[in-house]
């Protein structure tokens, strides 16, 4: 259960389509279960208004399914695992069928983000859109792990690719997008130029992803990284290198932020 399922439960008890006894027993789940090897949290979602995300790298095909089953039968409704690669996660669709427990729910497997998803995505209730904006090609795992990530967590994105400094005018041609959105993601490597020039273009906060694309002196994404960390563009924060989870989440946050009454 998250925010968004606990706010409508609340609404129908007082709307008395549900009665204190239903809200009773969805409240009742435990705080987490202890599987052994990890500690499913179940309250996360209420906590922070986001359910728990599962990290698939150092972790077994079957450790991922009992997390998955756990989080399930707690009362989740989808699940998003990370970092999942593609031999992994045909184990993990085998082990789901085969165990059961998550019957109800689809898996579905992103290659490009390496992103496996229990689950339907949700109808978007942010303020406004979230933009992805890559500066490359080579970019677009991370890109795409950010976009999914936001649109898993209930927002409309709009990908923006290949609109690197390199060709100016290709970024420009999305003027209005970008003035548009409620905050931006940009994605890049080489330099790492991309997030300065968005956040010149841009009214909203603007979240810089670091890639590992570049050359020798890239030294893997430390160089755009201590560039976009540098940048004079007001209104930019920097995640760390590759991590396109993070400024999708984080992108959610803004998103869902409520403007004081």
């Amino acid at each position: 259960m998250d925010q968004r399922d606990l706010h409508e439960l609340l609404e129908r008890v007082a709307a008395g389509t549900a009665s204190v006894d239903d809200a009773e027993r969805a409240l009742r789940i435990a705080p987490f279960t202890d599987l052994g090897y990890a500690k499913v949290d179940h309250h996360r979602g209420v906590r922070q208004g986001v359910p728990e995300v599962v990290y698939g790298a150092g972790k077994t095909a079957q450790q991922i399914t009992g997390v998955c089953r756990a989080l399930v039968e707690g009362g989740q409704q989808r699940v998003l695992i990370t970092r999942l690669d593609a031999e992994k996660a045909s184990e993990v669709r085998d082990s789901l069928a085969r165990e059961g427990g998550c019957d109800a729910l689809a898996f579905a497997y992103r290659e490009l983000p390496r992103l496996g998803i229990l689950g339907d995505f949700p109808e978007p209730d942010g303020n406004g859109s979230v933009v992805v904006a890559a500066a490359g090609t080579s970019d677009l795992p991370v890109a795409e792990e950010a976009a999914v990530t936001a649109e898993m967590l209930g927002n409309r994105v709009t990908r923006l690719y290949d609109v690197g400094v390199a060709g100016l005018h290709r970024l420009l041609a999305h003027a209005d997008e970008i003035a548009a959105a409620r905050v931006v993601v940009a994605v890049a490597g080489m330099e790492g130029a991309l997030a300065s020039v968005v956040g010149g273009l841009a009214s909203c906060p603007v979240i810089a992803v670091p890639t590992s694309v570049g050359y020798g002196a890239s030294f893997g994404g430390v160089a755009a990284l201590l560039a976009m960390l540098n940048s004079c563009a007001s209104g930019v924060s920097v995640v760390n290198i590759d991590n396109g989870f993070g400024a999708g989440y984080q992108a959610h946050l803004i998103n869902h932020t409520k403007a004081s009454a």
